[in-house]
């Protein structure tokens, strides 16, 4: 069965939860015995705990096509927090509900306003391509290459090639082993040119496009921005298309 191709909503909850702050709900209050200065180690967990399964919750009702688990780590043990009515957590800026990160806990209503931070670990177990031997750099992938299996895709800050014409034909770009998920970072697409090959030039302005030669200046692939030096000895920049042409715009 081929693996599911992630469609628009699907790819909104990865957003939501690789993405920046989120929204969910206010502060939380914690107990009376927390309030009055005890341990507020196990009653902050549960509170880290209970917005981490809401926001999990609203991407899995979004159409997530995941396995999320999370884990929760603790707090420095030299911390003495003092008493808090209520606790809000939120996402720091710049983090993300995903791989190893963190959760902000923030006291907004005690006597002293306190502001900590809680290690988790976010894991989206899904459908992916893992390779099934060694591949060397620029070898080209085929689809015997690969076989599928389910993996961790938060593993690593790539994300995940789960489309297969996303891969076949394109070439490694580092040594890559057995065992390992392709990801965006490890494939690239073919070099349709060399350096100091001959390349045809579109060169399109206002109403008109004019073809011609050139010589690149560097190997190109499709997709790719390159340098291509005219006839006249002018250097211009255009962008590589599927058959090897290159197209400028004046």
């Amino acid at each position: 069965m081929p693996l599911p191709i992630l469609r628009s909503s699907r790819l909104a909850c990865l957003r939501f939860l690789m993405g920046g702050a989120l929204a969910l709900g206010s502060a939380l209050a914690l107990p009376a015995h927390a309030q009055q200065g005890g341990d507020q180690t196990a009653e902050l967990g549960s509170i880290t705990q209970h917005w981490l399964d809401d926001a999990l919750a609203q991407a899995q009702a979004g159409g997530l096509p995941l396995r999320m688990e999370v884990s929760v780590g603790t707090l420095d043990s030299r911390l003495r927090l003092a008493p808090c009515a209520r606790v809000e957590p939120y996402l720091p800026a710049g983090a993300r509900l995903w791989g190893r990160t963190r959760l902000g806990l923030r006291c907004v209503d005690g006597p002293t306003r306190w502001n900590v931070f809680l290690p988790i670990t976010v894991k989206a177990f899904g459908p992916a391509w893992v390779l099934a031997g060694n591949v060397g750099t620029g070898a080209v992938l085929s689809e015997q290459d690969a076989i599928e299996a389910e993996v961790d895709w938060a593993a690593e800050p790539a994300a995940i090639v789960a489309n297969p014409k996303d891969w076949v034909g394109q070439t490694a770009t580092r040594p890559l082993s057995a065992g390992q998920a392709l990801r965006q970072n490890m494939v690239r697409a073919p070099d349709l040119f060399k350096a100091g090959s001959a390349v045809r030039v579109v060169v399109q302005g206002p109403g008109y496009a004019v073809t011609s030669s050139g010589q690149a200046m560097s190997a190109g692939a499709q997709g790719q921005s390159v340098r291509v030096r005219m006839a006249n000895g002018r250097i211009i920049g255009g962008t590589v298309l599927e058959d090897g042409t290159i197209e400028a715009t004046l």
